[in-house]
């Protein structure tokens, strides 16, 4: 994922979406300065989470059609159906950059398959080939280890997956694990000539084109979406990326403030970050689903991710629990919030 000048959306529908999707439904008042009447949720233990990056980081930089990528697909397909939900693949090839050809398999769990009234979570999970942005040369060929830039999405949804097992709802939710979010072209090689143009073809988030496509083909709607992404960096704050204000605002409010009043107000920042490539781009473009990005926004370090994005330093030791703990819980108390109205 990179960050990258505003490009234009169509908002108009997005933001009416977004507007039914949950803003204020939990509120008191319907204000964003009115506390929030907090529904009873599990906890979401950020150690467990933790366990389940270095898992993933155990079977080594899950890059695409390797071997470590296949047995870490399997493993988050077990751990979901372990707790109980409905679990489907896509797969299809997709070229990247320099023409090699790439098995992408998204994963998608389901809770309460049957419900019409839905929400979607989604990570990827596949691991950086190069760690193109690390501060020595020598290492730029390097795959990543992605303990935060991959897998901790994939583990604070897992972890709310368990949690949810242990105390369920009737709300629907839909956890997508997407494949070749991050193999975007390499900062040492040459700019494809369709780096500039909107869409996959600068070959950022290739999992997630196809999942919305195949969204979009279904008329799949969800109510509103979340995309998880580099959620438990030591030092990390989540500001309020660019695109998420423009069409889900209400989301962002409600998160936000959730975040606040259960204490983790350090984390979640009132304050504007930078507009970012993620997969909620094709989530909100293709499948028009209302999808804000929890990312962080970093000005002050050497990346606007954090100092060890896309370098070979992102591994389990540079993860923070209380990070985990805090996207974790707040998460969870949206969902039970919205499912006791």
């Amino acid at each position: 994922m990179i960050y990258k000048k505003q490009i234009h959306i169509t908002l108009i529908f997005l933001l009416s979406m977004a507007c039914m999707a949950c803003g204020g439904r939990s509120t008191q008042k319907g204000g964003i300065s009115d506390t929030i009447a907090l529904a009873a949720v599990p906890n979401f233990d950020a150690d467990s989470a933790m366990a389940y990056i270095e898992t993933q980081c155990a079977f080594g930089p899950r890059t695409p059609n390797s071997e470590a990528h296949e047995k870490c697909a399997d493993w988050i397909v077990s751990k979901f159906k372990t707790f109980g939900t409905t679990v489907e693949e896509q797969h299809t090839d997709i070229k990247g950059y320099d023409g090699t050809l790439y098995h992408c398999r998204n994963i998608i769990a389901h809770i309460n398959p049957e419900a019409s009234d839905r929400m979607v979570i989604g990570a990827h999970y596949d691991s950086r080939q190069w760690a193109d942005n690390d501060p020595d040369p020598a290492n730029h060929k390097k795959p990543v280890a992605a303990a935060n830039d991959g897998a901790s999405g994939v583990a604070v949804m897992l972890e709310m997956a368990r949690s949810i097992q242990n105390q369920p709802f009737s709300l629907g939710v839909d956890f997508v694990c997407f494949d070749l979010e991050d193999q975007g072209t390499p900062q040492w090689a040459e700019q494809s000539e369709n780096e500039e143009e909107e869409g996959p073809s600068d070959f950022w988030c290739l999992g997630s084109y196809y999942w919305s496509e195949q969204a979009a083909a279904i008329d799949y709607r969800p109510r509103v979406g979340f995309v998880l992404d580099m959620v438990g960096g030591r030092g990390t704050s989540f500001s309020i990326e660019g695109y998420s204000r423009q069409v889900a605002i209400p989301v962002v409010n409600m998160v936000w403030h959730l975040a606040e009043q259960l204490g983790y107000g350090q984390y979640f920042l009132q304050r504007d970050g930078g507009y970012l490539t993620d997969d909620h781009i094709p989530m909100n473009m293709i499948a028009h689903i209302p999808t804000i990005d929890i990312v962080p926004f970093c000005p002050d370090a050497r990346s606007n991710f954090g100092d060890t994005w896309h370098t070979v330093n992102d591994i389990p030791e540079n993860i923070d629990p209380a990070v985990l703990k805090a996207v974790g819980q707040t998460l969870l108390q949206l969902l039970y919030n919205d499912n006791a109205e």
